[in-house]
C-alpha cells in the first residue's frame, strides 16, 4: 500500500491517453494524487475502454487508493467530411460546405467544397451566421443557402483538412444531445462500473434528464456531469446546474462558441452557480497546455490554475497534457503545488457557500461554522448516500477537511470530485458510537487524525426510534 497523499482540497482530474495508460503510469498518477481518471470518448473503442477501466481498478486496488473514473461521451458533433489533401482557403475566397453529396450548383460557377455530416444543418443556419472550422482556425459567413449547399465567403484562411470539427456561435442546432455512439459507448461504460458520464454539448436540463433517464432505464447510479460548451448552456446555466449533479466549464469549444473576452465572466459565472447550488464545479482545458512539449508551464497557466483554487472549483482538468503530452506526472505535480499554495492562502472572506433550506442542512451548517471558529479542526462524517459529504463540500469549510465514511467503494469513487472531502471505506455497525470508534481507530492508523485534533462529527443517532441528525465535538486523544 503506498504511503497517504497530504491533504489537498482541490481534486485533480486527468484524461487517459497514450501517455499514461500503462500500469507503470496509472501507478505514478494516482501515487502523485490523482483523484479521477477521464475517457474522453471522442477517440476511444470499447475495447480500449474495457481494458484500461479494468487496469485503473486493479491499479487503485494495489495501492490501496480508489480514484473514480469519468467517461466523457462525445455528444452531437458536426464535422467535415474526407479531403483528398487539405484544401488552402484564400482570404474572401467563395467557399461550399455541402450537406447533400453530389448535389447540382446553379449558376454554373467553380466553387470548392466539402461535404458535412449533418443534412439539417441548411434548416439551423441563416445567412449572415458564422461558421468557424478546426477550432476556429479558419471563419466564414454564411452568404446564401440552399437544400444542397450553404455558400461562404472565407474571412480567415488557412488549411481545411480532413474531419475537421464546425462550431457555429450561436446557432441553436437541433441535433440530439445524447446520440447513437453515446449511448453504445455509456452501456460498455455502466458494464465496466464507471461513476460519471461527462454529457457534451449541454444546452438545456432536459439534456441532462435524458440521460438520467437512460441511466435509470439501466439500473445505474453513475452520475452526470454537464458540460457547458456553447451559448445556450450559458443562457440555461442555473436550470442545466440544478438538473446535473456537477458541471464542468469546458473552455475549449467555450472559447470558439463565444468572445474571448467573456470567457473569464462565464467561468466566474459558472463556478458562482455551482456554489450557490450546492453542485461540485470543474475547471477544464488549456490549464497546463504548454507543458504538452515543455517540463513547466506559463506564468499566465499557473496564474489561470490558481484562479480556478482562488474561485473554489472542486476540480481542474487535464486534457492534452495527460494524454498526448511528455511530461503528464509533472503536470499532476504542478496542479498540486498550485493548489496547495493558492488553499494556503485563501481567506474566510473569499468563500460563497450554497445557501440551502431545511432541516439537515442548517445542521450541517452549524458543523462548518463551528469548524471555521475552531482551530486544528477536522470535520468526520458518515454517509452512505452522499449527502452529508456532498452538503459540508457545498458550504466550503475555510480550513477543516471532510473525512468521509463511507462502507460503499462506488459512493467512495464518487465523493472524489468533491471539493475538502477525503473519503474512507469503512462498513458500519449498528450501534452509532461502535461507528464513531471503529472511525477513530482508522483514521489513527491512516495518519489523518493525532492527539489534540477538535473533531467535529456530523452524523445521525437513534432517539426514540428514528434517526436524527446530530453534531458531536471531540478532542481526539
Amino acid at each position: 500500500m503506498s504511503a497517504p497523499v497530504p491533504f489537498r482540497r482541490t481534486k485533480i482530474i486527468f484524461t487517459l491517453g497514450p501517455a499514461t495508460e500503462s500500469e507503470a503510469m496509472l501507478e505514478k498518477m494516482i501515487g502523485a494524487g490523482a483523484d479521477i481518471v477521464r475517457l474522453n470518448m471522442a477517440h476511444a473503442g470499447h475495447d480500449w475502454t474495457r481494458t484500461v477501466i479494468r487496469r485503473i481498478r486493479a491499479v487503485s486496488a494495489r495501492l490501496g487508493r480508489e480514484v473514480a473514473v469519468m467517461m466523457d461521451i462525445k455528444g452531437p458533433e458536426i464535422r467535415t467530411g474526407d479531403v483528398a489533401t487539405p484544401l488552402q482557403l484564400r482570404a474572401g475566397e467563395i467557399f461550399d460546405f455541402t450537406v447533400k453529396p453530389g448535389a447540382e450548383r446553379g449558376g454554373g460557377e467553380e466553387v470548392r467544397s466539402v461535404d458535412v455530416n449533418y443534412q439539417n444543418l441548411v434548416h439551423d443556419i441563416q445567412v449572415g451566421d458564422t461558421v468557424l472550422v478546426d477550432n476556429g482556425l479558419l471563419r466564414l459567413e454564411v452568404l446564401a443557402k440552399d437544400q444542397a449547399h450553404i455558400r461562404c465567403r472565407v474571412l480567415i484562411p488557412g488549411p481545411l483538412g480532413s474531419r475537421r470539427h464546425i462550431n457555429l456561435p450561436g446557432v441553436k442546432v437541433n441535433l440530439p444531445s445524447f446520440t447513437d455512439k453515446d449511448r453504445a459507448d455509456t452501456l460498455v461504460g455502466l458494464e465496466e462500473g464507471i461513476d460519471f458520464v461527462a454529457l457534451s454539448f449541454v444546452r438545456e436540463a432536459a439534456d441532462v434528464e435524458q440521460l438520467r433517464t437512460f441511466l435509470q432505464a439501466q439500473a445505474s447510479k453513475a452520475r452526470i456531469i454537464a458540460k457547458i460548451e456553447d451559448q445556450s448552456g450559458i443562457v440555461n446555466l442555473d436550470a442545466i446546474v440544478g438538473a446535473c449533479d456537477g458541471l464542468m466549464v469546458a473552455r475549449g469549444d467555450l472559447g470558439i462558441e463565444c468572445p474571448f473576452e467573456e470567457l473569464p465572466v462565464i467561468q466566474r459565472r459558472a463556478v458562482r452557480a455551482c456554489l450557490a447550488q450546492g453542485r461540485p464545479v470543474i475547471v477544464a482545458t488549456h490549464m497546463l497546455e504548454s507543458m504538452i512539449t515543455q517540463p513547466v508551464p506559463t506564468r499566465a497557466e499557473i496564474t489561470d490554475v490558481a484562479n480556478a483554487v482562488y474561485e473554489f472549483a472542486d476540480c481542474v482538468m487535464l486534457s492534452g497534457e495527460t494524454t498526448v503530452g511528455r511530461y503528464p506526472l509533472e503536470c499532476v505535480q504542478m496542479l498540486d503545488k498550485i493548489a496547495r499554495r493558492i488553499e494556503a492562502e485563501a481567506e474566510p472572506g473569499q468563500r460563497e457557500p450554497a445557501v440551502f433550506s431545511g432541516e439537515r442542512m442548517k445542521v450541517l451548517h452549524s458543523a462548518v461554522v463551528l469548524a471555521n471558529e475552531l482551530p486544528h479542526s477536522k470535520i468526520l462524517t458518515f454517509t452512505r448516500h452522499g449527502f452529508m459529504a456532498s452538503g459540508l463540500a457545498a458550504l466550503r469549510p475555510v480550513s477543516a477537511p471532510i473525512l468521509a465514511l463511507t462502507p460503499h467503494v462506488a459512493l467512495l469513487r464518487q465523493l472524489r470530485l468533491l471539493r475538502a472531502v477525503e473519503p474512507f471505506l469503512m462498513p458500519f455497525a449498528a450501534d452509532p458510537d461502535t461507528t464513531i470508534e471503529n472511525a477513530l481507530s482508522l483514521l489513527r492508523r491512516a495518519g489523518r487524525i493525532a492527539p489534540g485534533d477538535k473533531l467535529i462529527i456530523a452524523t445521525d443517532i437513534v432517539s426514540q426510534d428514528r434517526l436524527v441528525d446530530s453534531i458531536q465535538l471531540r478532542t481526539v486523544t
